[in-house]
């Protein structure tokens, strides 16, 4: 009973470990400044854990849900991911994202934002 016991807390002790292993956006830029109409952008993200940067792909979804596959670079940090943002017009977008984590697991996120005239 007592190794059952020690088994079922070491277990409970490796569940938070477990977490971290997918990439999880901790932050990003357009938190910081907003994307203005008719200005290309470069918006980062930073994530929990190193990422496979030619095993993800974001894509811009706009009006209708159409989707656009943007150009992304390594950022200046580790864990961090550069996005090219053309040239847009005003209104609602969001960008979609299919991240590989160093580790091999895949998390998929949005993130919605508005471009202001």
């Amino acid at each position: 009973m007592k190794k059952l016991a020690l088994l079922l807390l070491y277990c409970a002790c490796q569940q938070p470990l477990l977490a971290h292993a997918h990439a999880v956006v901790t932050n990003h830029s357009l938190k910081i400044q907003a994307i203005h109409a008719n200005t290309a952008e470069t918006v980062t993200l930073n994530f929990n854990s190193k990422i496979e940067l030619g095993l993800s792909q974001v894509f811009l979804v706009s009006k209708g849900d159409q989707l656009s596959p943007l150009p992304l670079s390594k950022g200046k940090l580790p864990g961090q991911m550069a996005i090219a943002v053309p040239t847009l017009t005003p209104g609602d977008y969001a960008l979609k994202m299919k991240v590989f984590a160093a580790d091999g697991h895949l998390t998929e996120d949005v993130i919605h934002f508005t471009v202001s005239p």
